[in-house]
Protein backbone atom coordinates (compact mmCIF):
# COMPACT_ATOMS: atom_id res chain seq x y z
CA UNK A 1 0.00 0.00 0.00
CA UNK A 2 0.98 3.70 -1.02
CA UNK A 3 1.49 5.97 2.26
CA UNK A 4 -0.79 9.37 2.19
CA UNK A 5 0.44 11.56 -0.35
CA UNK A 6 2.58 14.59 1.13
CA UNK A 7 2.31 17.62 -0.33
CA UNK A 8 4.61 20.81 0.28
CA UNK A 9 3.62 24.06 1.58
CA UNK A 10 0.56 22.28 4.01
CA UNK A 11 -0.10 25.25 7.08
CA UNK A 12 0.67 23.84 10.46
CA UNK A 13 -3.03 24.32 11.77
CA UNK A 14 -2.77 26.72 15.10
CA UNK A 15 -5.37 26.78 18.27
CA UNK A 16 -6.81 24.07 20.17
CA UNK A 17 -10.11 25.06 18.77
CA UNK A 18 -9.19 24.04 15.13
CA UNK A 19 -7.24 21.22 15.92
CA UNK A 20 -10.22 19.79 17.27
CA UNK A 21 -12.50 20.63 14.96
CA UNK A 22 -10.06 18.60 11.96
CA UNK A 23 -10.20 15.49 14.26
CA UNK A 24 -14.05 15.77 14.46
CA UNK A 25 -14.28 16.10 10.70
CA UNK A 26 -11.71 13.00 10.08
CA UNK A 27 -14.25 11.07 12.74
CA UNK A 28 -17.24 11.96 10.70
CA UNK A 29 -15.46 10.73 7.45
CA UNK A 30 -14.35 7.67 9.33
CA UNK A 31 -18.39 6.94 10.64
CA UNK A 32 -19.49 7.68 6.63
CA UNK A 33 -16.80 5.69 5.12
CA UNK A 34 -18.34 2.73 7.78
CA UNK A 35 -21.62 2.99 6.44
CA UNK A 36 -20.68 2.77 2.92
CA UNK A 37 -18.60 -0.10 3.68
CA UNK A 38 -21.20 -1.82 5.74
CA UNK A 39 -23.71 -1.65 3.01
CA UNK A 40 -21.66 -3.01 0.54
CA UNK A 41 -20.25 -5.71 2.04
CA UNK A 42 -23.97 -6.48 2.74
CA UNK A 43 -24.94 -6.44 -0.90
CA UNK A 44 -21.84 -9.03 -1.37
CA UNK A 45 -24.04 -11.56 1.17
CA UNK A 46 -21.57 -10.71 3.92
CA UNK A 47 -22.11 -10.16 7.49
CA UNK A 48 -19.78 -7.36 8.44
CA UNK A 49 -17.70 -6.91 11.85
CA UNK A 50 -17.50 -3.60 13.45
CA UNK A 51 -13.77 -4.11 13.56
CA UNK A 52 -13.54 -5.10 9.78
CA UNK A 53 -15.28 -1.88 8.90
CA UNK A 54 -12.98 0.26 10.98
CA UNK A 55 -9.96 -0.97 9.88
CA UNK A 56 -9.45 -0.31 6.24
CA UNK A 57 -6.81 0.31 4.09
CA UNK A 58 -8.63 4.03 3.12
CA UNK A 59 -9.09 4.58 6.73
CA UNK A 60 -5.49 4.17 7.86
CA UNK A 61 -4.55 6.44 5.09
CA UNK A 62 -7.54 8.97 6.36
CA UNK A 63 -6.19 8.95 9.88
CA UNK A 64 -2.42 9.27 9.05
CA UNK A 65 -3.03 11.75 6.37
CA UNK A 66 -4.65 14.23 8.97
CA UNK A 67 -2.07 13.35 11.61
CA UNK A 68 0.66 14.29 9.13
CA UNK A 69 -0.88 17.49 8.44
CA UNK A 70 -1.70 18.26 11.89
CA UNK A 71 1.82 17.65 12.88
CA UNK A 72 2.62 18.13 16.57
CA UNK A 73 1.89 16.32 19.30
CA UNK A 74 -1.00 14.37 17.32
CA UNK A 75 1.67 13.42 14.63
CA UNK A 76 3.93 11.91 17.52
CA UNK A 77 0.85 9.67 18.71
CA UNK A 78 0.71 7.93 15.38
CA UNK A 79 4.15 7.59 15.42
CA UNK A 80 4.03 5.80 18.76
CA UNK A 81 0.95 3.68 18.15
CA UNK A 82 2.19 1.96 15.16
CA UNK A 83 5.67 1.41 17.04
CA UNK A 84 3.99 0.34 20.07
CA UNK A 85 0.53 -1.25 19.44
CA UNK A 86 1.76 -2.04 15.91
CA UNK A 87 1.71 -5.73 16.74
CA UNK A 88 -2.11 -5.60 17.42
CA UNK A 89 -3.48 -4.11 14.12
CA UNK A 90 -3.79 -5.43 10.59
CA UNK A 91 -0.29 -5.24 8.70
CA UNK A 92 -1.43 -2.97 6.35
CA UNK A 93 -2.98 -0.34 8.74
CA UNK A 94 0.81 -0.40 10.61
CA UNK A 95 2.37 0.05 7.26
CA UNK A 96 0.62 3.10 6.70
CA UNK A 97 0.99 4.54 9.77
CA UNK A 98 4.72 4.01 10.09
CA UNK A 99 4.62 6.48 7.29
CA UNK A 100 4.43 9.09 10.17
CA UNK A 101 8.09 7.91 11.34
CA UNK A 102 9.80 9.15 8.23
CA UNK A 103 8.14 11.84 6.65
CA UNK A 104 5.48 14.50 7.47
CA UNK A 105 4.03 18.06 5.42
CA UNK A 106 6.22 20.95 5.39
CA UNK A 107 5.10 24.21 6.23
CA UNK A 108 4.49 26.76 3.60
CA UNK A 109 6.98 29.64 3.18
CA UNK A 110 4.83 32.34 5.06
CA UNK A 111 4.49 30.24 7.92
CA UNK A 112 8.07 29.61 8.16
CA UNK A 113 9.19 33.09 7.27
CA UNK A 114 6.88 33.99 10.56
CA UNK A 115 8.72 31.66 12.65
CA UNK A 116 12.31 32.36 11.72
CA UNK A 117 11.50 36.46 12.28
CA UNK A 118 10.50 35.74 16.04
CA UNK A 119 13.32 33.14 16.31
CA UNK A 120 16.42 35.51 14.75
CA UNK A 121 15.10 39.02 13.87
CA UNK A 122 13.57 40.68 11.16
CA UNK A 123 17.05 40.86 9.31
CA UNK A 124 17.55 36.99 9.58
CA UNK A 125 18.94 36.70 6.18
CA UNK A 126 21.56 38.69 6.80
CA UNK A 127 22.70 35.79 9.47
CA UNK A 128 23.66 33.54 6.51
CA UNK A 129 25.21 33.08 3.06
CA UNK A 130 22.33 31.39 1.78
CA UNK A 131 18.96 29.35 3.36
CA UNK A 132 17.11 26.56 1.08
CA UNK A 133 13.36 27.72 1.96
CA UNK A 134 12.59 24.21 1.09
CA UNK A 135 13.51 21.36 4.04
CA UNK A 136 14.97 18.29 3.01
CA UNK A 137 13.50 16.53 5.86
CA UNK A 138 9.73 17.16 7.71
CA UNK A 139 8.59 15.02 11.04
CA UNK A 140 6.39 15.70 14.01
CA UNK A 141 7.96 18.96 15.57
CA UNK A 142 9.90 20.38 13.14
CA UNK A 143 11.63 20.30 9.92
CA UNK A 144 14.90 20.78 8.18
CA UNK A 145 16.59 22.99 6.32
CA UNK A 146 19.95 23.21 4.37
CA UNK A 147 21.78 26.48 4.84
CA UNK A 148 25.25 27.91 4.54
CA UNK A 149 26.79 30.06 7.26
CA UNK A 150 28.45 33.34 6.23
CA UNK A 151 31.87 31.30 6.83
CA UNK A 152 31.19 28.76 4.15
CA UNK A 153 30.29 25.96 6.44
CA UNK A 154 27.39 23.38 5.61
CA UNK A 155 24.51 24.04 8.04
CA UNK A 156 21.48 21.98 8.71
CA UNK A 157 18.79 23.84 10.47
CA UNK A 158 15.68 22.36 12.25
CA UNK A 159 12.50 24.43 12.42
CA UNK A 160 10.14 24.15 15.12
CA UNK A 161 6.64 24.30 14.18
CA UNK A 162 4.40 26.67 15.46
CA UNK A 163 2.12 26.03 18.99
CA UNK A 164 4.21 22.36 19.57
CA UNK A 165 3.74 23.57 23.06
CA UNK A 166 1.14 25.52 23.76
CA UNK A 167 -1.23 22.73 21.91
CA UNK A 168 0.55 20.42 23.67
CA UNK A 169 -1.46 18.39 26.25
CA UNK A 170 -5.10 19.10 24.29
CA UNK A 171 -3.49 17.50 21.24
CA UNK A 172 -2.52 14.54 23.22
CA UNK A 173 -5.95 14.35 25.15
CA UNK A 174 -8.01 15.23 22.06
CA UNK A 175 -6.43 12.56 19.91
CA UNK A 176 -6.23 10.23 22.19
CA UNK A 177 -10.31 10.16 22.82
CA UNK A 178 -10.28 9.81 18.88
CA UNK A 179 -8.29 7.16 19.28
CA UNK A 180 -10.11 5.21 21.63
CA UNK A 181 -13.52 5.82 20.25
CA UNK A 182 -12.95 5.08 16.54
CA UNK A 183 -11.87 1.75 17.37
CA UNK A 184 -8.71 1.69 15.65
CA UNK A 185 -7.34 -0.22 18.93
CA UNK A 186 -8.88 -3.31 19.67
CA UNK A 187 -11.37 -3.43 22.86
CA UNK A 188 -9.37 -3.22 26.10
CA UNK A 189 -5.97 -2.32 24.90
CA UNK A 190 -5.20 0.18 27.20
CA UNK A 191 -3.31 3.24 25.94
CA UNK A 192 -3.41 5.62 29.14
CA UNK A 193 0.49 5.12 29.66
CA UNK A 194 1.28 5.61 25.64
CA UNK A 195 -0.78 9.16 25.83
CA UNK A 196 1.40 10.37 29.37
CA UNK A 197 4.30 9.20 27.29
CA UNK A 198 3.74 11.11 24.31
CA UNK A 199 3.89 14.32 26.90
CA UNK A 200 6.76 13.34 27.92
CA UNK A 201 8.63 12.80 24.96
CA UNK A 202 7.28 15.80 22.96
CA UNK A 203 7.85 17.82 25.53
CA UNK A 204 11.47 16.91 25.66
CA UNK A 205 11.67 16.95 21.72
CA UNK A 206 10.79 20.62 21.36
CA UNK A 207 13.00 21.88 23.84
CA UNK A 208 15.81 22.35 21.54
CA UNK A 209 18.33 23.94 24.26
CA UNK A 210 18.10 20.70 26.13
CA UNK A 211 18.94 18.99 22.43
CA UNK A 212 21.47 20.84 22.23
CA UNK A 213 23.26 20.24 25.17
CA UNK A 214 22.59 16.10 24.96
CA UNK A 215 24.85 16.61 21.39
CA UNK A 216 27.44 18.15 23.36
CA UNK A 217 26.80 15.16 25.96
CA UNK A 218 27.19 12.73 23.38
CA UNK A 219 29.98 14.04 21.16
CA UNK A 220 32.33 14.14 24.69
CA UNK A 221 31.50 10.72 24.96
CA UNK A 222 31.92 9.53 21.57
CA UNK A 223 35.26 11.62 21.25
CA UNK A 224 37.53 8.61 20.91
CA UNK A 225 35.83 6.60 18.85
CA UNK A 226 35.54 6.78 14.57
CA UNK A 227 32.41 4.42 14.61
CA UNK A 228 30.63 7.20 15.33
CA UNK A 229 29.81 10.73 13.39
CA UNK A 230 27.65 13.36 15.35
CA UNK A 231 26.46 17.20 14.34
CA UNK A 232 27.95 19.95 15.88
CA UNK A 233 25.69 22.72 17.36
CA UNK A 234 26.44 26.46 15.88
CA UNK A 235 25.30 28.53 19.15
CA UNK A 236 25.02 31.79 17.75
CA UNK A 237 21.98 30.53 15.30
CA UNK A 238 20.19 28.17 17.63
CA UNK A 239 17.21 29.27 20.02
CA UNK A 240 14.23 27.84 21.61
CA UNK A 241 12.29 27.42 18.43
CA UNK A 242 15.43 26.90 15.72
CA UNK A 243 18.38 24.35 16.26
CA UNK A 244 21.52 24.66 14.29
CA UNK A 245 23.91 22.02 13.60
CA UNK A 246 26.56 20.97 11.01
CA UNK A 247 25.61 19.49 7.94
CA UNK A 248 26.13 15.86 7.84
CA UNK A 249 26.08 14.00 4.67
CA UNK A 250 25.15 10.55 4.77
CA UNK A 251 22.83 7.86 2.87
CA UNK A 252 19.09 6.57 5.03
CA UNK A 253 19.26 2.69 6.26
CA UNK A 254 17.37 2.11 3.98
CA UNK A 255 20.20 2.03 1.47
CA UNK A 256 21.54 -0.28 3.42
CA UNK A 257 19.19 -3.13 2.14
CA UNK A 258 21.39 -3.86 -0.51
CA UNK A 259 24.65 -3.78 0.57
CA UNK A 260 26.94 -6.63 1.07
CA UNK A 261 26.35 -8.58 4.23
CA UNK A 262 29.49 -7.59 5.88
CA UNK A 263 28.59 -3.81 5.63
CA UNK A 264 25.00 -4.72 6.44
CA UNK A 265 26.77 -6.35 9.53
CA UNK A 266 29.15 -3.88 10.60
CA UNK A 267 26.61 -1.43 10.94
CA UNK A 268 23.99 -3.09 12.82
CA UNK A 269 27.19 -4.16 15.42
CA UNK A 270 27.55 -0.41 15.72
CA UNK A 271 24.18 0.09 16.55
CA UNK A 272 24.06 -3.13 19.18
CA UNK A 273 27.20 -1.55 20.99
CA UNK A 274 25.99 2.15 20.86
CA UNK A 275 23.42 0.75 22.62
CA UNK A 276 24.99 -1.22 24.95
CA UNK A 277 27.46 1.92 25.77
CA UNK A 278 24.74 4.66 26.11
CA UNK A 279 22.92 2.15 28.70
CA UNK A 280 25.70 0.70 30.99
CA UNK A 281 28.44 3.68 30.17
CA UNK A 282 27.26 6.89 29.33
CA UNK A 283 24.13 6.79 31.34
CA UNK A 284 22.21 8.81 27.93
CA UNK A 285 20.10 6.98 25.84
CA UNK A 286 18.63 8.55 22.30
CA UNK A 287 15.39 6.64 23.29
CA UNK A 288 13.97 6.97 19.93
CA UNK A 289 14.86 4.02 17.39
CA UNK A 290 13.17 5.70 14.22
CA UNK A 291 15.60 4.35 11.45
CA UNK A 292 15.29 8.23 10.14
CA UNK A 293 17.34 9.00 13.17
CA UNK A 294 20.37 7.28 11.93
CA UNK A 295 22.40 7.34 8.70
CA UNK A 296 25.53 6.06 7.04
CA UNK A 297 28.40 8.22 5.85
CA UNK A 298 29.64 7.93 2.06
CA UNK A 299 32.13 4.69 1.94
CA UNK A 300 30.35 3.19 4.67
CA UNK A 301 32.95 4.19 7.34
CA UNK A 302 30.72 5.22 10.33
CA UNK A 303 26.90 5.64 11.51
CA UNK A 304 25.92 8.91 11.30
CA UNK A 305 23.94 9.63 14.73
CA UNK A 306 21.34 12.23 14.23
CA UNK A 307 18.30 13.86 16.35
CA UNK A 308 18.86 13.70 20.22
CA UNK A 309 15.31 15.02 20.92
CA UNK A 310 14.55 11.97 22.69
CA UNK A 311 17.63 11.49 25.22
CA UNK A 312 17.05 10.17 28.51
CA UNK A 313 18.97 10.16 31.38
CA UNK A 314 19.87 6.76 32.64
CA UNK A 315 20.28 6.28 36.83
CA UNK A 316 23.52 4.17 37.84
CA UNK A 317 21.36 1.74 39.68
CA UNK A 318 19.16 1.39 36.68
CA UNK A 319 22.76 0.97 34.64
CA UNK A 320 23.66 -1.80 36.92
CA UNK A 321 20.17 -3.90 36.95
CA UNK A 322 20.61 -3.77 33.47
CA UNK A 323 24.15 -5.45 33.32
CA UNK A 324 22.57 -7.67 35.63
CA UNK A 325 20.05 -8.53 32.87
CA UNK A 326 22.16 -8.91 30.16
CA UNK A 327 24.55 -11.01 32.42
CA UNK A 328 21.70 -13.10 32.66
CA UNK A 329 20.64 -13.09 29.55
CA UNK A 330 24.17 -14.68 28.15
CA UNK A 331 23.77 -17.12 30.91
CA UNK A 332 20.09 -18.32 30.75
CA UNK A 333 19.47 -17.80 34.39
CA UNK A 334 16.00 -16.79 34.42
CA UNK A 335 16.07 -16.45 38.22
CA UNK A 336 18.68 -14.09 37.97
CA UNK A 337 16.65 -12.56 35.06
CA UNK A 338 12.83 -12.47 36.82
CA UNK A 339 14.58 -10.50 40.17
CA UNK A 340 16.46 -7.97 37.62
CA UNK A 341 13.19 -7.47 35.29
CA UNK A 342 11.26 -6.98 38.32
CA UNK A 343 13.90 -4.35 39.72
CA UNK A 344 13.83 -2.61 36.34
CA UNK A 345 9.98 -2.75 36.66
CA UNK A 346 9.37 -5.08 33.75
CA UNK A 347 7.18 -7.12 35.27
CA UNK A 348 4.91 -7.37 38.25
CA UNK A 349 5.80 -9.14 41.81
CA UNK A 350 4.21 -12.10 42.73
CA UNK A 351 2.89 -13.28 39.56
CA UNK A 352 0.65 -16.65 38.66
CA UNK A 353 2.55 -19.67 38.03
CA UNK A 354 1.06 -19.68 34.53
CA UNK A 355 1.95 -16.14 34.02
CA UNK A 356 5.86 -16.75 35.34
CA UNK A 357 5.95 -19.34 32.68
CA UNK A 358 5.08 -17.38 29.91
CA UNK A 359 7.28 -14.25 31.16
CA UNK A 360 10.23 -16.87 31.41
CA UNK A 361 9.09 -18.42 27.31
CA UNK A 362 9.13 -14.37 26.50
CA UNK A 363 12.51 -13.57 28.39
CA UNK A 364 14.12 -17.01 26.49
CA UNK A 365 12.94 -16.03 22.99
CA UNK A 366 14.20 -12.60 23.21
CA UNK A 367 17.66 -13.96 24.30
CA UNK A 368 18.29 -16.10 21.61
CA UNK A 369 20.72 -13.89 19.97
CA UNK A 370 22.92 -13.53 23.37
CA UNK A 371 22.57 -17.63 23.42
CA UNK A 372 24.65 -17.97 19.90
CA UNK A 373 28.43 -18.80 20.01
CA UNK A 374 29.24 -16.56 17.22
CA UNK A 375 27.23 -14.17 14.78
CA UNK A 376 23.23 -14.39 14.79
CA UNK A 377 21.43 -14.28 11.91
CA UNK A 378 18.74 -11.62 12.64
CA UNK A 379 17.03 -12.56 9.05
CA UNK A 380 16.99 -15.76 9.12
CA UNK A 381 14.54 -16.62 12.13
CA UNK A 382 11.25 -15.63 13.07
CA UNK A 383 11.92 -13.87 16.21
CA UNK A 384 9.59 -10.62 16.15
CA UNK A 385 6.87 -12.98 15.27
CA UNK A 386 7.51 -15.36 18.22
CA UNK A 387 7.83 -12.13 20.50
CA UNK A 388 4.73 -11.10 19.15
CA UNK A 389 2.80 -14.28 19.78
CA UNK A 390 4.32 -14.68 23.19
CA UNK A 391 2.96 -10.72 24.01
CA UNK A 392 -0.35 -12.27 22.73
CA UNK A 393 -0.58 -14.87 24.92
CA UNK A 394 0.65 -12.81 28.04
CA UNK A 395 -2.23 -10.19 27.31
CA UNK A 396 -4.71 -13.36 26.79
CA UNK A 397 -3.56 -14.69 30.64
CA UNK A 398 -4.05 -11.24 31.99
CA UNK A 399 -0.95 -9.43 32.00
CA UNK A 400 -1.76 -5.81 32.32
CA UNK A 401 1.24 -4.55 33.67
CA UNK A 402 2.45 -1.19 33.21
CA UNK A 403 6.74 -0.53 33.06
CA UNK A 404 7.45 2.86 34.41
CA UNK A 405 8.01 5.42 31.68
CA UNK A 406 12.14 5.07 31.46
CA UNK A 407 11.85 1.27 31.24
CA UNK A 408 9.37 1.78 28.25
CA UNK A 409 11.86 4.27 26.51
CA UNK A 410 14.19 1.84 27.13
CA UNK A 411 12.23 -1.36 25.82
CA UNK A 412 11.30 1.38 23.13
CA UNK A 413 15.01 1.01 22.06
CA UNK A 414 16.50 -2.35 22.38
CA UNK A 415 12.85 -3.40 20.61
CA UNK A 416 14.38 -1.01 18.07
CA UNK A 417 17.70 -1.97 16.96
CA UNK A 418 16.40 -5.92 17.15
CA UNK A 419 13.57 -4.70 14.63
CA UNK A 420 16.35 -2.86 12.16
CA UNK A 421 18.97 -6.18 12.63
CA UNK A 422 15.69 -8.29 11.49
CA UNK A 423 15.00 -5.60 8.67
CA UNK A 424 18.49 -5.33 7.52
CA UNK A 425 19.26 -9.42 7.67
CA UNK A 426 21.93 -8.76 9.83
CA UNK A 427 24.34 -11.23 11.29
CA UNK A 428 25.89 -10.32 14.83
CA UNK A 429 28.14 -11.62 17.41
CA UNK A 430 25.72 -9.81 19.87
CA UNK A 431 27.06 -12.68 23.24
CA UNK A 432 30.58 -11.74 22.31
CA UNK A 433 29.84 -7.29 22.33
CA UNK A 434 27.71 -8.21 25.46
CA UNK A 435 30.90 -10.04 27.17
CA UNK A 436 32.93 -6.70 26.19
CA UNK A 437 30.62 -4.83 28.91
CA UNK A 438 30.58 -8.05 31.45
Amino acid sequence: MKPPHKQDGVPVPNGQLNRAMRLGALGARLAGGMVAEGGRRLLNGELPRLRDLILTPRAAMDIADEFARLRGAVMKLGQMISMDAGEFLPPEFTEVLATLRSAGHSMPAHQLESVLRASWGEGWRNSLRSFEMRPFAAASIGQVHRAVALDGRHLAIKVQYPGVLANLDNDVDTAGRFVAMSGVLPPGLDISGLLQETKTQLRAEADYRREARSIRSYRSALKDTTRYILPDVEDSLSTANVLAMTYVEGASLDHMLQAPQADRDRIVTDLFALCMEELLTIGLVQTDPNTANFQVSPGLGALILLDFGAVREVDPDLSTTYRRLLAAGVSNDWAAASEALLEAGFVPPNPSAQMSALMRQAFETAIAPLQSRGPFDFGSRSLGVAMRDQAFALRAEGFDHIPPPITLFLHRKIGGIYLIATKLGARVDLRGLAETYL
